[in-house]
Order: C-alpha cells, then sequence, then structure tokens
C-alpha cells in the first residue's frame, strides 16, 4: 500500500504512521510529526485525500510526558507487535531515555522488529524516524551501524558512545554522528544527472567532514552545508525533487525492489531528527519525499513554520 496510490473511487489509501510513547518523553517530539503528518494532503483544498493515518503505541493506556501532560495510545505495545506489518512510518520520540536505556524496553524492542521486518520484505517501503534522544534507541538496537545519525546537540557525546558500544557488541561498522538538523540515510527520491550539484540537500560523509574541519577554524569560508541551507551552491530548489513514492512513478520501478535489497537493513529509510522542534522540520522531509514538496509547503504554511531542511548522506536513487 502506499499513500499515492489512487484508488479506483479516486480516493487514496493513506500511508500508516505509528508514534511510539513512554514516560516522561518530550511532549514536542510526538505532538510537532503528528501535527504534521495530521495536515499533509494529497490536494490542499479536499480534506478527503489526507496523506497519513496516525497513531500511537503505549506500554499502558496512558502515559505522562515529561512536560506532565497525559497522552492516550491506540494500542499497547504487544498489539503494535501484531500489527506492524500496516506500518509504513515508525516515529521514536525521544526524552526520558535513560531509563529505557538500564531496562532495554520499548520501544527498543519494537524498533528492532520494525527493522528486521523490512530486511525480511524489502518490496514495501519503510520509514524508521527518531527525535532528539529517540536516536539513542536506535543506536541501541545497532540499527545505526554504518549509517549517519544526529540527536539533541547536548547528547552528542552520549549517542557517540552508545553506538560505539553497540558497534563492538555486534562486530559492525560505527555510526558517523552528525551535527544537522536531520538526517537521511537511505533515501528515495530522483537526483538527477549531476546529484550532489542538482539537489542541494545531499551530502557526502566527505562533505560533512569538510563542513566540520571548516567549523572548528573560526573565520574560514562556508562549508558545503552551509551553502546549500543558504542556497549558494547553485543547486536548484528542493521543489524540483519528486517523491519516489509520486503518483505513478514507484509502481514502473521493478528494479528499485532489488536496488532496496543491497542497501543496508533491506533499504529501510533512517531519519534521525536533532533536538524537539527538529521532528517538525524531519516530519516535513518526508512528507515531501512520500507525497510532494507542494504537500509539505502547503502544511508549512498552514502550522506558520520556517522548514529547516537536513542533510541527506551517501543518496542512492531507489
Amino acid at each position: 500500500m502506499s499513500a499515492i496510490v489512487e484508488e479506483p473511487d479516486g480516493t487514496w489509501e493513506p500511508l500508516k504512521v505509528l508514534i511510539t510513547m513512554h514516560e516522561g518523553m518530550d511532549t514536542m517530539d510526538a505532538v510537532g510529526p503528528l501535527e504534521v503528518f495530521s495536515a499533509a494532503r494529497h490536494e490542499k483544498n479536499n480534506p478527503d485525500s489526507k496523506a497519513f493515518r496516525v497513531l500511537f503505541a503505549a506500554g499502558e493506556q496512558h502515559i505522562v510526558t515529561a512536560q506532565g501532560a497525559s497522552l492516550r495510545a491506540h494500542m499497547t505495545y504487544d498489539e503494535a507487535l501484531k500489527r506492524l506489518g500496516e506500518i509504513d512510518v515508525l516515529v521514536i520520540p525521544g526524552g526520558g531515555s535513560e531509563p529505557v536505556l538500564k531496562a532495554k524496553s520499548q520501544p527498543i524492542p519494537l524498533i528492532k522488529a520494525f527493522a528486521e521486518l523490512q530486511q525480511k520484505n524489502p518490496a514495501r517501503e519503510r520509514t524508521l524516524m527518531s527525535v532528539c534522544t529517540g536516536s539513542l534507541f536506535l543506536a541501541e538496537t545497532g540499527i545505526l551501524s554504518g549509517l549517519a545519525a544526529t540527536t539533541h546537540p547536548d547528547f552528542m557525546a552520549k549517542l557517540e558512545i552508545v553506538c560505539s558500544n553497540a558497534a563492538q557488541r555486534d562486530m559492525t561498522d560505527r555510526c558517523d554522528v552528525m551535527d544537522s538538523r536531520y538526517v537521511v540515510n537511505n533515501l528515495r527520491f530522483d537526483l538527477g544527472e549531476n546529484e550532489g550539484e542538482d539537489n542541494p540537500y545531499i551530502l557526502s560523509k566527505k562533505e560533512y567532514k569538510d563542513h566540520k574541519r571548516r567549523k572548528s577554524s573560526a573565520g574560514g569560508p562556508p562549508s558545503p552545508i552551509e551553502e546549500r541551507a543558504n542556497g549558494a551552491s547553485g543547486g536548484r530548489a528542493s521543489n524540483a525533487r519528486k517523491g519516489s513514492m509520486s503518483l505513478k512513478m514507484s509502481n514502473m520501478r521493478r528494479e528499485s525492489v532489488i536496488k532496496r535489497t543491497n542497501l543496508r537493513l533491506g533499504g529501510l529509510r533512517v531519519l534521525t531528527a536533532s533536538g524537539v522542534t527538529s521532528g517538525i522540520d524531519g516530519a516535513l522531509y518526508l512528507v515531501g519525499a512520500l507525497v510532494s514538496d507542494d504537500a509539505a509547503d502547503e502544511v508549512a504554511r498552514v502550522m506558520c513554520h520556517t522548514w529547516r531542511k537536513g542533510v541527506v548522506v551517501d543518496g542512492t536513487d531507489v
């Protein structure tokens, strides 16, 4: 199923988004993406063209966030595990991370099961997204090994440690921890003939290392990240890209399944967002990738939010 597959009656089948919840989580980590996905439409003036359906899972019916809000779940984690095959996008909020990491409790087992599901069935396009310290849960499972990721600026060192421990435990590659609004691995959209030049948000690891080097040298020239964010690289506008799941495209590309199979994690798209409000920006990226950039721009307009872009690392068009 796809959010953009048009049904015979002219309607669309919404993508299912599952947002996990745990005690002490940050409210905005969940509510920010919820607002974005709930507002996304295929046709901005058609309320029946909603692109996503959002569900919540938790260990108990109600959880209390770090800000004191009581949120109600649609399902338990046990039910979520049974229904995981229905889910297209899994969102992992942060906050209250230490008790979860210490006990290796939910949502860590759910995250691992979701990644394993993609590896078993790469024909379906799935996305795993974390917000803030939710990336620590991904790191604990070992999913971030060999990928690039980010987290809240105050927890960069912690993410490095968890990723390093997981790499030693599993004898796998280290994660490249990046300082960015959000970081995407295994992207899905047409890049054009000159990938890095045509899309201002495609960044190689070499370019990122150059960014870190220049950032440490005060007064140096702008890095590739800064140039692209400021539109100085000559790249085309982000509206030029088209989601790989855009209407009629994904069904025409049978070879994409083979390419996806050969990627890490069976081609699971992994998006880690920085702190709190960056979850809004990461969710807007997914609306752009799974629906259209016009849809994402409309959601940002309705939310009175300025969409701050992140980076996509080592892009492969599948």
